[in-house]
């Protein structure tokens, strides 16, 4: 493959990934396809990736559809406590080696690997929307945004790879430069299991640390598939591991190893908060102290004002509580409505809440498709009881 960069280019400008317009019957036959072909890969067992290793453990796990739970997505390694150690260890072995690289060159891989998102998008879209429960068009949003992760970094990293301008006092020559800090683990959610996955990763690897990425349980083939990206695109199969399983089986042992340098956290405010409390001591043997960064859960809310649009406005409440069964980060959780509009308010939002077509997400035609599991589903009619019961139920 060509080169792509080098210090001496300047790449195009930033541009967002264009969305997949569904609506267009040739869009949408490539579409169909796509879910044929990848459901003709349902079912497969996956190893874990260890230091360039891969590897069996004897226990596995199953990911289902959620749209179909008796359908088997994939079969998936649990990794042990020793997997996760080595995993550690295998990245920071690794680490002065992919650190030693020019930022030109990872920029490169990082280049090459938006390109095979691009030449896979509608492959990717369809594991989404089977393994995640996405619609189309969520599906849609989830893979363009990784691929915007991968061109924005890799321009960042360029960018960071130039001299500072720094004040030069007299009697003195001053640089600034960016270094690497080591292993980074990485744990996304199951809500954005791409875009949120490949972000963190990316951001890591383009800048020379190595990553240990443990994906969630619910989303395992989706970061299996982005392996296979990484290693197509030529980053170097020691540069990252994956490590598939139960989070409170392994996350411990990845979080408090003493040769982990920081972990990059997408996921829920108590599971964030154990994160950062592990982080935040120092094991025998630990060099430094960890950074964390963590992007938990919250309730989000959306305060419409008496000189508003209305229609507007109950448009962006319905897309904001109701697009991926609200299942987002930023999620509409709550509506805070002006006294003066209030009633023409709900009357509109009432009317169109009650329009949304629900079910199997690889049919276009729905809106919404399933919740992410048993368990999602069981809490979600546990807060509609207690709405019932603390206010009144205007749809559903």
């Amino acid at each position: 493959m060509a080169t792509l960069v080098s210090p001496a280019v300047e790449l195009a400008p930033f541009v967002n990934e264009p969305y997949t317009d569904f609506t267009k019957p040739g869009k949408a036959e490539r579409m169909r396809a796509a879910l044929a072909k990848v459901r003709a890969e349902f079912g497969r067992t996956y190893d874990l990736l260890i230091a360039g290793e891969r590897r069996k453990t004897g226990s596995t796990f199953k990911s289902v559809n959620p749209s179909r739970p008796s359908e088997v997505i994939g079969i998936f390694e649990k990794a042990s406590e020793q997997d996760a150690r080595d995993a550690v260890e295998g990245a920071y072995s690794y680490f002065p080696t992919w650190a030693a690289r020019s930022m030109a060159e990872r920029a490169e891989l990082l280049l090459r690997a938006a390109e095979i998102f691009r030449s896979r998008k509608y492959e990717f879209d369809a594991w989404l929307v089977f393994e995640a429960g996405k619609t189309w068009a969520e599906a849609e949003a989830d893979v363009s945004e990784a691929i915007d992760f991968c061109d924005y970094y890799a321009r960042r990293a360029l960018k960071l790879a130039e001299p500072e301008p720094l004040v030069q006092l007299s009697g003195e020559r001053d640089e600034m430069m960016y270094l690497p800090l080591g292993v980074g683990v990485v744990i996304p959610p199951w809500n954005f299991p791409l875009a949120i996955m490949v972000g963190m990763t990316t951001a890591a690897l383009v800048v020379g640390n190595t990553v240990v990425l443990k994906p969630s349980s619910e989303t395992p083939a989706i970061a299996a598939k982005f392996a296979e990206v990484l290693l197509e695109a030529g980053f170097p199969p020691k540069s990252f591991s994956l490590v598939t399983g139960s989070g409170g089986a392994i996350g411990d042992i990845l979080v408090s190893h003493p040769k982990t340098r920081f972990i990059s956290f997408t996921g829920s405010r108590d599971v964030g908060l154990h994160v950062n409390g592990l982080a935040a001591k120092t094991p025998k043997g630990q060099l430094w102290i960890k950074r964390v960064i963590a992007e938990m859960g919250g309730k989000d809310a959306i305060i419409v004002d008496r000189e508003t649009n209305i229609d507007q406005a109950v448009l962006g409440v319905l897309y904001s509580a109701f697009g991926y069964q609200g299942q987002k980060c930023s999620a509409c959780s709550r509506a805070i409505v002006d006294q003066a509009i209030y009633d023409e308010f709900l009357d509109k939002l009432k009317s169109k809440v009650e329009t949304l077509t629900i079910g199997p997400s690889d049919d276009l035609g729905n809106y919404m498709g399933p919740v992410i599991s048993a368990r999602a589903k069981e809490s979600i009619l546990k807060y509609i009881e207690a709405g019932k019961k603390e206010g009144r139920l205007i749809a559903g």
